[in-house]
């Protein structure tokens, strides 16, 4: 079996495709940032849900610092 990593990057690659191939030979703009976007809330929304929205933990398992986490909670109106 295929660890997670490499299914998920698999995932994420299949969808980009898609998503090229939709443009119909229009050039993309700002992929990195649209990608980054999709993928950074829910990311934070899952976290902290499993960490009760202790942002001391969720800081550890995300490996980012806890000012990193609070700032990007606030980007996202996770937390008031």
């Amino acid at each position: 079996m295929k660890n997670i990593p490499i299914l998920l990057a698999e995932c994420v690659q299949h969808h980009l495709e898609t998503y090229l191939h939709d443009l119909q030979g229009s050039e993309p703009g700002r992929m990195y940032d649209m990608l980054i976007a999709a993928v950074e809330k829910p990311l934070l929304e899952l976290v902290m849900k499993h960490t009760e929205n202790n942002q001391s933990k969720a800081s550890q398992w995300l490996g980012i610092n806890r000012n990193t986490l609070r700032k990007k909670l606030l980007q996202h109106h996770i937390v008031d």
